[in-house]
């Protein structure tokens, strides 16, 4: 996904950040569903993603298709999307899905931060995923069940299950959606998409610190309180020793870098220096 599309669903994802503290398994379920309805019908593809229409006549037209079906927060999240442009009519069903997945992922975040680091839950998640690969690419025999096309949904999420029943329920929901609704690729290709959305969303919880030179055991606890208080969550803290920094340090949390080194000023100052 590229251009005017990539755009829309990095919108979409921020808005989503303020929902997913209180995200549940069952709006997720219900965006899965939205989904299955879109990809279902080749003419909602293309009313969605008509650039002739307006934003304001996409959503109402979700509202309309989905009123008293789901939840209403479903179906806003989903006339959102639909309100913003879109390259191709594939775009907002892959945007859709990422949203949906994003829920699950994050209710696996949810479940341990409350008392400990929630990289915890998030790590269990993307291990769950990557068992059930391990397991499908073990068996050729499975390979073909989950690939055939006469057998039903529920078939193929039952022998899912059944060959790894000990996932936590957030890895049963992506695993069910990928097995019955893998949207023309493998169901293992999209298993590791979601796990990859999940060792994304671990970074959020990892602080890569560049210093240069170590620190002290004081001044080590005093960084790891400072940024626990600054983020609101309990970081997982690496540390680096880059002499190259000249002097202060440098923060990466995410795609988001706090960066009070002295190189980076005298960067800042040659820039202005040269303009």
């Amino acid at each position: 996904m590229a251009g005017v599309s990539s755009e829309s669903l990095t919108k979409a994802l921020t808005g989503l950040e303020a929902r997913l503290p209180f995200a549940s398994l069952q709006l997720a379920k219900e965006l899965f569903a939205i989904l299955g309805t879109v990809d279902s019908s080749a003419g909602l593809r293309r009313a969605l993603t008509d650039p002739s229409r307006s934003g304001e006549e996409k959503s109402a037209l979700i509202r309309q298709l989905f009123s008293g079906k789901v939840s209403t927060e479903a179906a806003e999240i989903a006339a959102g999307l639909a309100s913003s442009r879109w390259a191709s009519a594939r775009d907002i069903g892959d945007a859709l899905e990422t949203l949906a997945a994003t829920v699950v992922i994050a209710v696996a975040e949810n479940k341990s931060a409350v008392s400990a680091s929630g990289i915890t839950g998030l790590e269990e998640l993307e291990n769950d995923l990557f068992s059930f690969n391990q397991a499908v690419a073990s068996s050729h025999e499975v390979q073909r069940a989950l690939s055939e096309p006469q057998a039903s949904a529920a078939a193929k999420i039952t022998l899912a299950e059944r060959i790894v029943p000990g996932v936590g329920e957030e890895a049963k929901v992506l695993i069910g959606q990928a097995v019955s609704q893998p949207r023309g690729i493998k169901a293992t290709r999209l298993v590791a998409r979601f796990a990859e959305l999940a060792a994304k969303r671990q970074q959020r919880w990892i602080a890569t610190v560049s210093v240069t030179r170590p620190l002290t055991e004081t001044q080590a606890n005093r960084l790891q309180a400072g940024l626990n208080s600054l983020y609101g969550r309990e970081l997982k803290i690496n540390v680096k020793v880059d002499p190259l920094l000249i002097g202060g340090i440098r923060v990466q949390v995410g795609d988001e870098v706090l960066d009070a080194s002295v190189l980076t000023r005298l960067g800042e100052l040659q820039r202005q220096l040269a303009g």
